[in-house]
C-alpha cells in the first residue's frame, strides 16, 4: 500500500501547511514515535502531559518518510534532519482523515451506523449487529469490546473507549476486503472529541441517552453533550451512498432529545424511538418486565411486532427500540422490509449474551449472581431497579458490590452511593480502578455518602478495598432468593492501581466467589505506603 503524501494531505477538511517535497508514503501513520516504520508518517501533537515534537528525532531515526506536526517549521527544522515537514493546526483532528485516506477511505464502500451515548452503546450496538447479521446482511461490529470482522473476533482494549483512527480504519478495511457491506461502530464521547472517527462517513446515528458522566475530561455536561451531537453532524454531512439516506434516530424519551434533533436538522430523515409516547416512530406497548425475560408489542412505522427478549428492565426496552431503528434505517429500501420484519424477533429473541451486561454467574448456588459494567449513577439505578423487577416474583435482598474510578468524574462518587443506599438492600463498597488517587478516600467519600442517605454500617453498608474478598463476601452473607450484583467492570480485563494495569475479570472473581474462594486484588504491597496497614486490616 502507497500513498503520496498530498493524497493524505488532501483528505482534511482544513487549511494546512505542506511541505515542497511529496513523499510516497508505504507504511501506517502513527502518533507513536517508537512505533514508526521505515516510509510511514510520525504525527507530533502536543499533548495534555507531554508535547509529541520532542519525539520527531526518534521517528526520523526510525525512517520515517514524513512529520505532520502543530508546531512551525521554523521551531521544529533542527529536529527533521531534512524528512518533510507537513503543519495542522489541530494533530487530534487531523490524523483520522490522514489514516482513513492512507487505508483508502474504507468508510465509503459500507453503510456505517454509528451508536452513542451514556449508556446502552454495547447493547445496542450488538442488536443491530445482530438484527441485520439474521436478516442476511454482510455485517461487521467495531465497539468498545471487540471487533467482529466475519468470522474473526478481534478485542479492542482494556478500558472503554474507540480504537484509536489508525486501529478503526485498519477495521474498517479489513471489512470491505472481507465483502462486508455495512458496520455498526459504537463511539464514546471522548472518542469523537478526540477524532477517532473523524474520515469516517456515517450514514446512520443513533443515540441512546445522555446522562451524567466523564465531566472529568469534558468539563461540562453540555461539553459533554455536544461530543455527543458530532456524531450526527458528521451524519448529516455524509454524502449519500447510492439509495441509503442519512438517518438520526434519537431516544424520545431523553431529556436531551431536542437537542439532538436540532443539531440532525439537514439529515434526511429523523426517526423517534420511546416506551410510552405513542405518537413516535417506534415505541413499545404492553410491556412485561420478568425475571427471565422482557417483552413487549413493538408499535409504530415497522408495524405491529412482537417482541420477546433475555435482555431484562426498562433500558433494555430502550436499547432494543433503538437497534430497531438503527437496523431499520440502515436497510430502508421497500425490497428489505418484509426480511427486517422477520429478521427482528428472532434476532432480539436469540441475541448471545452481552459481555458484563447483566451476565449471570452460575456455579450452582441458590442465589442469583450478575456482573455488570454499570459504571455510572444513572446505569447502576437502573440495573438496580431491574434486579428489584425481578425480585417481584420472589423474596429476596440486592446486595450491590461496586466502586468508583480514580482520575474521573468526582461527582458520580456520591451520586453512585446514594442510589445504592436507596434502591439496594445491602451496599458494598470496593475498588475500581483507582489509579494514582487514594483508593481509601474514594471510598471514605462514597461511605459518607451512604450513610447520609440512611445506610447503617455493619448492616447495609460494608466498606471492604480488596474488590474480589468484597465479591466473596457478597456471596457469603447472600441468602437464597438473593441478587448479587458486581457493578462497574462488566466485561474488562484489568483495574489499574498507580499507573500499572493489572490482569482482572469480575467474572472470574465471581466464580471464584461462589467457589468459595476468594480472588484477591494485589498484593498489598502495590498500594502507596499509608494504604498498606489499612488494607491488610480489612
Amino acid at each position: 500500500m502507497a500513498r503520496l503524501l498530498s493524497e493524505l494531505l488532501s483528505m482534511l477538511p482544513f487549511a494546512f501547511e505542506a511541505p515542497n517535497e511529496n513523499p510516497r508514503i508505504t507504511a501506517p501513520i502513527t502518533e507513536n514515535a517508537s512505533q514508526v516504520e521505515r516510509g510511514g508518517v510520525f504525527l507530533a501533537r502536543k499533548g495534555r502531559t507531554t508535547d509529541g515534537h520532542r519525539y520527531i528525532p526518534q521517528a526520523v531515526e526510525r525512517g520515517a518518510a514524513a512529520i505532520v506536526g502543530e508546531r512551525p517549521y521554523d521551531e521544529v527544522q533542527s529536529l527533521l534532519n531534512g524528512v518533510p515537514y507537513a503543519r495542522v493546526e489541530n494533530g487530534y483532528e487531523a490524523f483520522g482523515y490522514l489514516v482513513s485516506g492512507y487505508e483508502g477511505n474504507p468508510s465509503r464502500n459500507l453503510i456505517v451506523i454509528g451508536v452513542t451515548g451514556t449508556n446502552g452503546k454495547t447493547t445496542t450496538a450488538t442488536l443491530i449487529y445482530h438484527i441485520l447479521k439474521t436478516a442476511g446482511v454482510h455485517v461487521g461490529l467495531i465497539s468498545t469490546v471487540n471487533a467482529v470482522i466475519g468470522d474473526r473476533t478481534v478485542p479492542t482494549g482494556l478500558h472503554v473507549t474507540n480504537p484509536p483512527a489508525h486501529e478503526l480504519q485498519r477495521y474498517l478495511r479489513e471489512m470491505v476486503e472481507a465483502g462486508m457491506t455495512h458496520c455498526v461502530l459504537e463511539l464514546t464521547s471522548m472518542g469523537l472529541e478526540q477524532g477517532r472517527v473523524n474520515g469516517t462517513q456515517i450514514d446512520v446515528a443513533v443515540m441512546t441517552n445522555v446522562t451524567h458522566e466523564h465531566l472529568d475530561w469534558h468539563g461540562s455536561f453540555e461539553n459533554y453533550k455536544r461530543a455527543k451531537m458530532r456524531l450526527f453532524e458528521i451524519m448529516k454531512n455524509t454524502p449519500r451512498k447510492g439509495t441509503q439516506p442519512n438517518i438520526a434516530v434519537i431516544n424520545a424519551d431523553d431529556p436531551t432529545a431536542p437537542d439532538f434533533a436540532e443539531a440532525s436538522i439537514g439529515a434526511d430523515y429523523m426517526l423517534l424511538y420511546s416506551t410510552y409516547q405513542s405518537d413516535a416512530d417506534l415505541y413499545a406497548d404492553r410491556i412485561h418486565y420478568g425475571a427471565d425475560f422482557t417483552s413487549f408489542m413493538l408499535r409504530g412505522n415497522a408495524g405491529d411486532i412482537p417482541i420477546r427478549s433475555p435482555l431484562l428492565g426498562q433500558y433494555n426496552v430502550q436499547n432494543i427500540l433503538a437497534a430497531i431503528g438503527g437496523a431499520i434505517s440502515a436497510m430502508p429500501q421497500p425490497e428489505h422490509q418484509q426480511r427486517m420484519i422477520n429478521a427482528i424477533p428472532l434476532a432480539i429473541s436469540q441475541v448471545p449474551q452481552i459481555p458484563g451486561r447483566l451476565e449471570r454467574i452460575d456455579e450452582g448456588q441458590d442465589f442469583i449472581a450478575i456482573v455488570d459494567f454499570a459504571h455510572t449513577h444513572d446505569a447502576l439505578e437502573k440495573v438496580l431497579q431491574t434486579a428489584r423487577q425481578m425480585l417481584d416474583e420472589r423474596e429476596g435482598r440486592v446486595i450491590a458490590v461496586f466502586g468508583s474510578a480514580g482520575l474521573r468524574d468526582v461527582e458520580k462518587r456520591r451520586l453512585m452511593a446514594e442510589v445504592s443506599a436507596e434502591l439496594a438492600d445491602i451496599t458494598i463498597l470496593t475498588a475500581e480502578d483507582p489509579r494514582t488517587e487514594s483508593l481509601l478516600a474514594i471510598l471514605e467519600t462514597m461511605r459518607q455518602a451512604a450513610v447520609r442517605k440512611g445506610c447503617v454500617e455493619g448492616e447495609s453498608l460494608f466498606v471492604i478495598p480488596d474488590r474480589g474478598r468484597a465479591i466473596f463476601e457478597a456471596c457469603q452473607i447472600a441468602r437464597a432468593g438473593d441478587i448479587v450484583l458486581a457493578c462497574g467492570k462488566g466485561h474488562e480485563q484489568s483495574m489499574c492501581f498507580g499507573t500499572v494495569e493489572y490482569e482482572w475479570d469480575d467474572r472470574v472473581a465471581m466464580r471464584s466467589a461462589l467457589k468459595g474462594q476468594p480472588l484477591l486484588t494485589l498484593p498489598s504491597a502495590t498500594l502507596p505506603y499509608d494504604e498498606r496497614e489499612l488494607w491488610r486490616n480489612d
